[in-house]
């Protein structure tokens, strides 16, 4: 799954069928090409993994001994990782009648509190009537503080 929203916030997530680490498969050969492929894209697109909580490994095969592996994660930009200071991801229990895969839940928490709107002078203010007499009344005003920084 990928989501880019309206305001240009970036995840992905979902299985990448693809390892990044070692210790992401139980058993077995580990190649490096793939992995440093992959890491390399996450990389170059300034992306960061959620980390994940529940379980180490996300599938499992079919055998008698079965190979565990972590392919199923979340990868997430700055600025989601900003909106979302308290995101986390949670690997539920794989229901093996179902699929091989261990299903995934991103929890976002709580987003920061939206910044005040910043303000903005609009030219047709000069031509309204009254407006230099406002500023200048409000201009005028005393200010509380007895410096800079507190007035």
């Amino acid at each position: 799954m990928r989501r880019k929203a309206a305001s240009n916030l970036d995840f992905s997530g979902g299985d990448f069928n693809l390892l990044r680490y070692p210790q992401e498969k139980s058993r077995g050969r580990f190649d490096t090409h793939w992995p440093f492929l992959f890491n390399a894209v996450i990389d170059s697109l300034d992306l960061r993994e959620v980390a994940m909580v529940g379980r180490q490994f996300t599938w499992a095969n079919s055998l008698p001994e079965p190979t565990y592996e972590k392919l199923d994660r979340v990868l997430m930009d700055s600025d989601w990782e900003f909106k979302f200071p308290l995101v986390s991801v949670r690997a539920l229990p794989r229901i093996e009648a179902l699929s091989d895969h261990a299903p995934i839940l991103l929890t976002t928490g709580t987003p920061l509190p939206q910044r005040r709107r910043q303000f903005k002078f609009e030219l047709g203010w000069l031509h309204r009537g009254g407006f230099s007499d406002m500023i200048k009344f409000i201009w005028d005003k005393p200010v509380a503080g007895n410096t800079p920084i507190q007035r």
